[in-house]
């Protein structure tokens, strides 16, 4: 007798644990963005992190609020989920921010200046709606509004910036696409320098800080040293360095982090205004810029892609993906 009843407490454990299993709630599936209200928009696939846009309203209460929160920008994961690869405030450079757009010398209306990349004085730039999002099964996207503030605060510019995630066997892809327009001005003018405009990759402080030296870049003419960067001369434009420098259709960085070594291939389309001139640093940020005009009858469009991967490429890899890319209609 004691064993029957030992038999039916055993069972009645079992039957519980599998009625238990079968209410539990389900682990997510596919691609969704979650919302951490007036902080960021994670987009996870599954329960992983992909992406993480800040959207923080701007604060000038402080200094430091106000370094946190004037510029939206994109956070990029580990294509695994677990780890952050991108850098948000402070630390070296404290403007450079995971996926950022922007640019250091801007002429806008009757002459004012303003720089939106270190966003002196009050330039700044500022989330201010949400246009579309979606996500599936392997993919998503969403399309925000980022207004563009001069040095007195005052909005000359209006963009719609959008975000698509596709994931790929081994890596994640993530297109940037930009849309510009003029706001109570008739012209802007966009200008730079390789360092500090156009679309760039800064990654996790911890590569300025422990592995730089690890850094490498891949060209479309091969690998480099570790540590050695090139970046397109704006003092003397005839450096014979600036030939390599201008015009390339990608440059891959190779980094490390958390004791891991991670890809991000840069891809620039050929529609982007042009030419495009490319800068490297072994901490971490690289990208290209331009120089623009962009008017009420000849609004700015740009789309950029990237490609994030564990481990290492090769030229041929790069040039795969950087031909699908260039293929692509506007």
């Amino acid at each position: 007798m004691q064993c029957i009843n030992r038999t039916l407490s055993l069972s009645s454990g079992i039957i519980g644990l599998l009625v238990s299993a079968a209410h539990a709630a389900p682990e997510p599936q596919g691609f969704q963005w979650i919302d951490e209200p007036g902080e960021y928009r994670e987009l996870r696939d599954g329960d992983k992190p992909v992406l993480r846009y800040m959207y923080h309203a701007y604060d000038e209460s402080s200094p430091e609020a106000r370094e946190r929160t004037y510029k939206p920008y994109h956070h990029v994961f580990s294509p695994d989920g677990t780890t952050l690869l991108t850098k948000g405030p402070g630390g070296l450079f404290p403007h450079h921010r995971g996926l950022f757009y922007g640019f250091n010398k801007i002429t806008y209306g009757d002459g004012r200046k303003c720089d939106t990349w270190h966003c002196p004085d009050h330039a700044c730039q500022t989330h201010e709606e949400f246009l579309e999002e979606e996500a599936g099964d392997h993919s998503a996207h969403h399309k925000v509004v980022v207004n563009w503030h001069g040095q007195e605060g005052e909005v000359f510019a209006r963009e719609e910036r959008e975000i698509a995630v596709e994931r790929r066997d081994g890596g994640v892809l993530i297109d940037f696409r930009s849309h510009l327009e003029p706001v109570d001005v008739d012209s802007i003018h966009l200008d730079g320098d390789p360092q500090h405009a156009g679309f760039q990759f800064r990654a996790a402080q911890e590569v300025a800080a422990e592995t730089a030296k690890q850094t490498y870049y891949l060209r479309t003419d091969g690998k480099g040293e570790l540590g050695e960067t090139r970046n397109w001369n704006h003092q003397n434009q005839e450096d014979p360095i600036n030939s390599e420098c201008a015009n390339r259709p990608w440059n891959a960085m190779s980094f490390v982090v958390d004791g891991k070594r991670y890809t991000a291939l840069y891809m620039d389309h050929p529609s982007n205004p042009k030419p495009s001139r490319y800068s490297e640093r072994d901490y971490g940020r690289f990208g290209s810029y331009f120089v623009a005009d962009v008017t009420k009858d000849k609004p700015l469009d740009v789309q950029y892609r990237v490609w994030v991967q564990d481990g290492e490429m090769t030229v041929e890899d790069c040039e795969k993906l950087s031909t699908q890319f260039m293929e692509r209609s506007e």
